[in-house]
Formats: C-alpha cells, structure tokens, sequence
C-alpha cells in the first residue's frame, strides 16, 4: 500500500469519528495557543523595552534626591536637589554632554470651562532631545523664552483629551495654571508612564517660569543627565557623584544623600516581571500539551481495540506491519497537526485581542510559529507511536476472530 493511499484511509478514519477526533485536539489547540499567546506576550514586551532603550538612548541616566544620615542612621528629612546642584553641575562635569532638571508639582489647570487637577514640570529647551520625545503638534519652548521667563505650555499627549479637545484647535489658546495664563504652543507625542508618573498626563513649562512664578522653589524633582559619546557611564556616575557630594558637603565614607539610576535598570525589572508571567504562562501551556497528547494516545489505543478485526482484514489482504504501523502514525500526526494550526490561529487571535482591546505589547514572531508546528508535529508523533506499534504488532489471526 503507498504513502497516499495510508494517507487516505487515516483521514478517512479520523472524520469517520470527527466529534472524538476533535475532542482529542482540544488539549492540543489549548496547548499552542497559550504557547503563542505566552510567546506574543513576551516578544512584544521586549520589543517595546528595546524601543524605550531606543528613545532614552544608552547613555542616559536619573539623579533623584535620597535621604540624609547622620552616623549611618537614615534621617526621616529628605535632602532636596536644587538649582545650585544644577548649575554645579553644568559648569563642573565634563563627562556629562546635557543635563536637564525637572522641577515639578501639582496644580489646578483651566482652560475654558474645564479646570483639571494636573502635574506640571518645568524644564529646559533640551529636555525633548535629551528624553528622545517628538512633537505632535506644535513646538518646544525656546531658550528665549526660557531666559525671559515666557509663560508658554507644552502639553502631555493626553491633556487634549481630558479638555475634550483636538490638539490642534488647543494650539494658541490660553491655560491658566494656578490662575497664571500660559499661551499653549505644542502638543508632545505620546510616551506612557515607564519610569513612574505619566508624562502623557504632564504639562510643560519653561523651567525659570515654574521656578520663578508658579512654585516659588528651586527644589527639583530630578535631573536627568546625558552622558558625553565614548565615554562610560560609570565614568557618567562618578562626575556626577563628585559634584553633588561636594555641593552636599558630605564627608568622605559617609554615605549619599542622593541616587543616580541607569534606566536600563528600570527596564530590566520590568523584563524580569513580563518573564517570571510568560514562565507562567508557559508552564500551564506545557500542561495543557502533555494533556492533549495523553489524550491522543488514549484515543488511539482505544481506536486500535476498535478496530482491530478491520486490522487483520488489512493484514490478510496483504498490508505490512509498516502500512498498519504508518496508518496509525499519520492518524495521530493529523490530529497534532490539525489541532496544531488550530492553535495557532486562536493563539494569533487572542494576541490581537491583547493588543487592540487590552492594549498589552504583543508581537507574533515567526518563530513562535515555527515552534508551535514543532511542538504539535512532536506531540502526535511521541504520544502517536505506542498504539501504532500495538496495532502493527497484532496477529493477523488473532485479529479476524476479534469480535
């Protein structure tokens, strides 16, 4: 008997009893979808880690204020960082290529008839650059107006939609902050909250006008600091660190009142926590694999009891171990696979339910693909073999008296 006409006959026999031939793909389907979910779930996760890298670039960090100590004892008095750190700073660390401060608090906001309770920073002209951010709409604030402490407002990519408004028809307009009038010039693209508060949600202003005339204060919230090109960020750190225990006067052995970040830590802690959920999620896609192919195999050893005078009819007309051995093989391989391509395309669908109804990362790589055919393939093949074997091995006189 040929390959095709073995074929044949194990489709015959799979859609002769579809409803148990689909209930044993059932595990499988389950299995690799989850496997392509899980697998979508946590490239995608990459991916948008590595664009973030990709937008704050590599030689960026994050100076944020720390606690005092008096004889290694923490203070409960947080050390603020000040202007003067950043004057200090841009004028003594030649390792350091930009250094943007942001000075920011929380403020009513009015524009028209809608007031919103908002976060507002103030900062500089290189602050877009520095933070790799582009413009929706619009346009940055200058160093003029910076210098002449313009009252101008650049705003997050999700104010226009809490003033129930488009960015373009805000541009011009006026916002009053605190009931100081700013003239709104630009509408900045969307980021989301990767490293704490939501800057979608912030309002920009030149960093003199909120020091000056919105917050009375030159304490700051942060700084972030851009490393000069070919030099280490270590050697960033250490520039750093020289110049603000000088400014803080701390004595040497004593520990900073202030901590200086690597981004790239931050984002490292979210790829831990998207792997520990995509192990997860893997395990119980493993689960439901192992389940599909116990399934399988249970149901072909039952088909092979079934079917076992239809065995040695097939063997009295002549067919081999091999065409009984194949039959049964190919049997379990179609259900694999078929149940396989199933999973496939209801693992990409709910993918695309995680991304445009959730709104998570995901990408479906072709290797997911690739590894969920694999995995169905292996899954009938493995759990396939041991009935196949026992009807291939069936006495072919045995088999006729078989009731």
């Amino acid at each position: 008997m040929s390959i095709l006409e073995t074929l044949r006959v194990a489709l015959e026999s799979i859609f002769a009893n579809f409803l148990r031939s689909a209930l044993t793909m059932l595990g499988i389907i389950i299995g690799v979808s989850a496997v392509i979910t899980v697998v979508a779930l946590g490239t995608g996760a990459q991916k948008a880690i590595d664009e973030q890298l990709d937008g704050l670039g590599a030689r960026l960090l994050s100076v944020y204020p720390g606690q005092s100590f008096y004889r290694g004892v923490a203070s409960q008095n947080r050390v603020s960082l000040t202007v003067d750190d950043y004057e200090a700073l841009v004028t003594d660390t030649p390792y350091l290529s930009a250094i943007v401060p942001e000075l920011r608090g929380n403020r009513q906001v009015k524009v028209g008839n809608r007031n919103l309770y908002q976060s507002i920073n103030g900062t500089t002209a290189d602050y877009p650059e520095v933070q790799g951010r582009e413009m929706t709409i619009g346009r940055w604030f200058s160093e003029g107006e910076i210098a002449s402490r313009r009252r101008v407002a650049v705003l997050g990519y999700s104010i226009p939609d809490a003033l129930e408004s488009k960015p373009e028809l805000l541009i011009g307009q006026t916002i009053h902050v605190s009931r100081i009038p700013f003239e709104i010039i630009g509408v900045v693209e969307e980021v989301g909250a990767s490293f704490g508060p939501s800057y979608d949600d912030m309002i920009f202003i030149p960093f003199t006008t909120a020091q000056l005339r919105l917050f009375g204060s030159d304490r700051l919230g942060s700084l972030s600091v851009q490393v000069a090109e070919g030099v280490a960020l270590e050697m960033g750190m250490v520039d750093i660190e020289r110049v603000l225990r000088r400014e803080h006067k701390i004595r040497p052995g004593a520990n900073n009142d202030f901590s200086i970040m690597n981004r790239r830590q931050f984002l490292d802690m979210q790829q831990a926590s998207t792997d520990v959920f995509a192990a997860l999620l893997a395990s119980i896609a493993g689960v439901s694999l192992l389940v599909g192919g116990i399934g399988i195999m249970n149901i072909m050893l039952v088909s092979v009891t079934e079917r076992t005078r239809e065995i040695g009819v097939r063997k009295a007309l002549g067919a081999t171990r091999f065409n009984i051995l194949m039959q049964f093989v190919i049997e379990a391989l179609t259900i694999g696979i078929l149940g396989g391509l199933l999973g496939i395309a209801l693992g990409a669908g709910g993918a695309w339910l995680l991304s445009n109804v959730i709104g998570w990362n995901v990408y479906i790589a072709p290797e997911a693909v690739l590894l969920a055919v694999v995995f169905s393939i292996g899954v009938g093949l493995i759990f396939g073999i041991w009935p196949a074997r026992r009807a291939a091995q069936l006495d072919p006189i045995e088999a006729l008296r078989h009731d």
